[in-house]
């Protein structure tokens, strides 16, 4: 029996051309370096960064200088607009390439509840990352205070993608109150099971929300250095689908 609805609850399909639906999408804006020491500067509805063209929304990573940064790229979150408790989601992508690049189509908890000291302590599910340096090295993981405490390992996975920036391919995640999977063109890559040891194994008990965005260098995509050739780099999503846990 499918655990979730049949249609999406929440859904982008990127029909409109311009800036992204604002009633969908909102952006963390700054140069923080965003706890990563990351180089770029995310922008706020900036079509240079975040657009919506021909039923394609594409985020891009340019070379260019603002407030201090010489990089700038976009981080779009439903973060105010959407969140949920357990549910399936679909985001079909195309991935940037190029050595600096660091994708990423992730979560977050929405109230951080537990451990606000160190955000991910409440649980980060990363349905892909991918460091440019790393061509094709598609990884899922999940964080939560065990492994980032070093308690126990991380949930990882790792799977060989030779056409990750010249095709669109479904990244997805399942996430119930006994499980969260992620699966790569439907095909499963991670599994990774409530415990039922408390909330520093499993803080995924929270309402979470979507973020897609292109970070610059940093700790890990910067650690073979940049290429300033491959700018402007881009990731272009096809649609993102939310499906409902069936409670």
């Amino acid at each position: 029996m499918n655990e979730f609805t049949e249609n999406p609850v929440w859904e982008d399909n990127f029909d409109t051309d311009g800036l992204p639906d604002e009633n969908r999408w909102d952006y963390q804006v700054g140069g923080t370096g965003w706890g990563n020491n990351e180089l770029q500067y995310y922008t706020r509805a900036d079509v240079d960064n975040a657009r919506v063209q021909g039923g394609i929304l594409t985020i891009e990573a340019r070379k260019e200088k603002l407030l201090g940064k010489n990089y700038t790229s976009a981080r779009l979150v439903t973060r105010g607009k959407f969140d949920f408790l357990y549910g399936r989601v679909i985001v079909r992508a195309k991935l940037p390439a190029g050595r600096g690049t660091w994708s990423a189509i992730w979560m977050l908890s929405t109230d951080n509840k537990y451990d606000s000291s160190h955000i991910p302590n409440n649980g980060e599910i990363d349905i892909m990352e991918h460091v440019g340096y790393d061509p094709g090295q598609v990884h899922s993981v999940i964080h939560r205070y065990n492994s980032n405490m070093g308690l126990v390992a991380y949930p990882e996975s790792i799977t060989k993608l030779s056409d990750f920036n010249t095709a669109f391919h479904e990244y997805r995640v399942d996430w119930t109150p006994k499980y969260i999977k992620t699966f790569l063109d439907g095909k499963e890559t991670l599994s990774f099971e409530n415990s039922g040891k408390g909330w520093q194994d499993w803080p995924f008990d929270q309402n979470m929300y979507l973020l897609m965005n292109i970070a610059v260098g940093g700790s890990w995509g910067g650690l073979k250095g940049i290429d300033d050739t491959v700018f402007p780099a881009k990731m272009e999503v096809d649609y993102v689908r939310i499906y409902a846990y069936k409670q």
